[in-house]
């Protein structure tokens, strides 16, 4: 999911949500970007599927304090979303699922090897997703691709690994 190459242009923010950010995050000399990804079929089809840009931030904890902002103001029958930082060279520096008015921060891998495990316990997932498709399971289907996000959420890119690790123990 955060691996494509395609590039990030900001937005307004996603249909139906006003994000409540302070004034003045969308600078673009701000290193960190809160991104939400964009995964329905109409925006994979359409080459909409670039994560689409909330806000951007100074540093990592006013971009974490955005994604609890954004979780805050998310309606309480809203699908769980996928927010992502991301930093100016658009490595993925932490990720986190949205529900409940609260942000479930994906912990980083600490290795190759288990970076390694990861990527294939989430391309075994989606194969998954796909037989469920398959056999008339949109719902299950769903779940699977969703579990599959959360762990290429934990794939943080090995510059940012320890540093996101203790800012999540910071935060705790």
């Amino acid at each position: 999911m955060f691996d494509l190459p395609l590039p990030i242009h900001p937005t307004t923010g996603p249909r139906g949500f006003s994000p409540v950010f302070a004034v003045g995050d969308a600078d673009p000399n701000h290193p960190f970007a809160l991104t939400l990804s964009r995964r329905t079929p109409a925006d994979l089809m359409s080459g909409r599927a670039a994560p689409l840009v909330l806000a951007r931030f100074a540093t990592l904890a006013d971009a974490m304090q955005g994604a609890i902002d954004h979780a805050e103001g998310m309606a309480t029958d809203a699908t769980p979303q996928l927010l992502a930082i991301l930093d100016r060279d658009e490595r993925l520096v932490l990720a986190g699922a949205d529900s409940d008015h609260a942000v479930a921060w994906c912990h980083p891998v600490t290795s190759a090897a288990e970076a390694r495990g990861v990527v294939t316990e989430a391309s075994q997932l989606r194969a998954q997703a796909g037989r469920a498709t398959a056999w008339a399971e949109p719902d299950l289907a769903q779940r699977l691709r969703h579990r599959a996000d959360l762990l290429d959420g934990r794939l943080v890119d090995p510059l940012w690994r320890a540093f996101a690790a203790r800012a999540l123990q910071v935060a705790a």
